[in-house]
């Protein structure tokens, strides 16, 4: 995971870009496979820091669904590992629980505009995935109004190997480009474990504090993905150093790759008025 920047207390946990098991990527693999890219050349709009937050410890985002209304209540991105109540332990899901955490927005130069807080934390969990969700006090619109920033969109596709991507992180206001280079079908990190995972080519070397970062999709514009972790020292399947394991059971090790978690299995879980319904059809996240 990447280290969540929370000091010493923590400091045996962290496991890359903010307070997931995200390693902080410090060192390159010139072995790692990297595969061509398989999706059609596109001319994108840059990526900018607007719509991203900065947390005590990670990064994130204010995102929405195709469906969101300018009166929902608004939502932050980040990860599972980067709640303040601690890393969720395996099979543990955090749904609907208070909070007044705060998040610095951004504009796109990567200026902090203003102060957004949540008002409960509407689900976070390490299982199968590595992901939050917080509930804002303002909705879409009344920040719209108030800083001039929108929402980044969830795509609700799965995302395709080969795609541009720029892993933006809000907390050191910096940018990661790269392609997806593939798909992992488990990946293990300590006690944890993630399902479809996405890993970058190794241009993509996020350190410490990136976790939680929406994964952009250069061509679209839309998070495909939430940042979360790395491979720091090779070794296999402990805290910082995830590993992958394949349908065989056949388990690889690539020191200074980076991995994120996917978002478009997030989409059918967002229902009316911005709530997380875990028994809405297609909703696959993990329940309590």
């Amino acid at each position: 995971m990447k280290k969540p920047l929370l000091g010493a207390l923590f400091a045996v946990l962290l496991l890359g870009a903010g307070t997931a098991p995200a390693v902080a990527a410090t060192s390159h693999d010139a072995a790692a496979p990297q595969k061509t890219t398989q999706v059609q050349q596109v001319t994108a709009k840059a990526v900018d820091f607007a719509g991203t937050v900065a947390l005590s410890n990670c990064s994130g985002s204010v995102v929405r669904t195709a469906a969101s209304l300018p009166s929902d209540p608004a939502l932050v991105l980040s990860n599972g590992h980067c709640l303040e109540t601690g890393f969720p332990g395996p099979g543990e899901v955090v749904l609907g629980r208070k909070s007044t955490r705060s998040f610095t927005l951004l504009n796109s130069a990567g200026s902090g505009v203003g102060t957004l807080r949540a008002s409960k934390i509407a689900y976070g969990t390490m299982t199968d995935t590595d992901v939050s969700l917080y509930q804002l006090t303002r909705t879409y619109a009344q920040i719209e109004s108030t800083y001039g920033i929108k929402a980044l969109e969830l795509n609700a596709a799965h995302p395709v190997q080969g795609t541009a991507i720029t892993v933006v992180s809000g907390y050191w206001k910096r940018t990661y480009s790269c392609n997806i280079d593939g798909f992992v079908y488990r990946m293990k990190e300590g006690s944890w474990t993630w399902k479809d995972s996405v890993r970058y080519t190794s241009a993509c070397q996020t350190i410490g504090g990136t976790s939680g970062s929406p994964v952009i999709d250069n061509a679209t514009g839309k998070v495909v993905a939430v940042n979360n972790t790395g491979n720091e020292d090779g070794q296999q399947c402990t805290v910082n150093n995830p590993c992958e394991v394949d349908e065989s059971g056949n388990v690889t090790v690539r020191q200074g790759i980076n991995y994120a978690q996917e978002t478009y299995g997030i989409v059918p879980c967002i229902g009316a008025g911005s709530q997380i319904d875990l028994n809405r059809t297609g909703c696959t996240l993990p329940k309590p």
